[in-house]
């Protein structure tokens, strides 16, 4: 059998030269397009597009008979990290040769280092990409971690997964021991290292929101709700602390009204709302102290709201005597003094004031009169 036949490929139409150069940003640049001798093409049958845009006659200049230069000056950022388009055409309007201009900046050295890590099993870090950010280049950034005494660099593989600057080490963490933390940022025209962090897990771990939510009346007291719900299931065979949070509003507002001591407790009474009125309602947590841990801890996410609506009151309209309008001011005058007691020394969710307020109310109601005068 006959050996194989190999046909030479056809030579380029024409070379730029330099070909898809990276330049600093305010850089100046003279590129030259040289067209093949089978052509037969002349410099004053050349023109140059950037990005797709003739480039002016002015900026052309002829360095030999088939060859035509183009200077720029002062040159922009890339419009697109993928480089901008410098190409050179015959008078037709053929593409006869293309190059890429990589112009931006260095990366800046990466700041604010955060992490977290979800019941302990993973951990979560983000940062910022410097002052600018902005570098007009493609720029990869990669978070590395080791060990503080022993052990390799690791690179963390899972990136964006809590935005643009963030990556994700779901498995094989050690407890007890420190780690040092960094990012490295690089691109055409350098690399830059942030500081390194220290930290431990036990001391970054936050949780699922609280888990069954429940929010419900108080008998017939018509400004209150209890709150009841369940602490982190994912840490209950850890030694931890814990710290709640409450929110609420009212159906028809944006605006939540937080709760801030509640404590440790898993139950909590919310008073002093409006008769009548659904209320959206979300707790989380914070676990903190964990091993003996020092460190604040990080509050969870929200719970997803649970609401409930407050009884109806039961005043009866236009039951208030106008002759007895100096003795309603007064009732009312001592109700506000007792409700600011009552906030003052419960603490929002002390049993104890609770008990006593509630005893009060069930007083206040059975009396129909005064019942009548508010």
């Amino acid at each position: 059998s006959s050996p194989p036949l190999f046909v030479s490929p056809a030579a380029d139409p024409a070379v730029i030269s330099p070909q898809d150069p990276t330049l600093l940003i305010g850089s100046s640049l003279v590129a030259t397009c040289t067209v093949s001798p089978d052509f037969h093409l002349r410099a004053q049958d050349l023109y140059w597009t950037l990005n797709g845009r003739r480039l002016p006659a002015a900026s052309y200049s002829a360095l030999g008979p088939s060859t035509l230069g183009v200077s720029l000056a002062r040159l922009n950022g890339s419009k697109q990290q993928s480089g901008d388009n410098l190409v050179c055409h015959s008078r037709d309007g053929g593409i006869l040769a293309g190059s890429c201009l990589y112009v931006g900046l260095p990366p800046e050295k990466p700041v604010n280092i955060t992490c977290w890590s979800k019941n302990m099993k993973d951990l979560t870090c983000t940062w910022a990409p410097g002052t600018e950010g902005e570098t007009f280049l493609h720029t990869n950034y990669t978070l590395k971690y080791k060990l503080r005494w022993y052990g390799r660099d690791n690179t963390c593989q899972e990136y964006h997964t809590a935005g643009p600057y963030s990556c994700h080490i779901p498995k094989d963490l050690a407890l007890f021991t420190p780690y040092e933390i960094w990012v490295e940022a690089s691109n055409r025209l350098g690399v830059a290292v942030s500081d390194v962090v220290m930290l431990d897990i036990l001391d970054v771990v936050t949780t699922d929101p609280p888990s069954d939510v429940h929010v419900s009346r108080v008998g017939d007291l018509e400004d209150q709700l209890s709150v009841r719900w369940s602490s982190p299931p994912a840490l209950k065979d850890f030694l931890f602390q814990a710290k709640y949070q409450i929110q609420y509003r009212v159906e028809d507002s944006s605006e939540w009204k937080v709760v801030d001591d509640v404590g440790n407790q898993t139950s909590c009474r919310l008073a002093g709302l409006r008769p009548g009125t659904v209320y959206f309602v979300q707790v989380r947590c914070n676990p903190f102290g964990i091993y003996g841990s020092k460190k604040a801890g990080i509050w969870s996410d929200w719970s997803n709201p649970t609401a409930a609506s407050t009884p109806r009151s039961e005043r009866a309209a236009g039951g208030c005597d106008p002759k007895g309008g100096e003795q309603n001011t007064t009732l009312r005058r001592e109700l506000k003094q007792f409700f600011g007691w009552v906030k003052k020394h419960a603490y929002g969710c002390s049993n104890l004031g609770i008990k006593l307020y509630d005893q009060w109310r069930a007083w206040l109601q059975k009396s129909h009169k005064t019942r009548n005068q508010v």
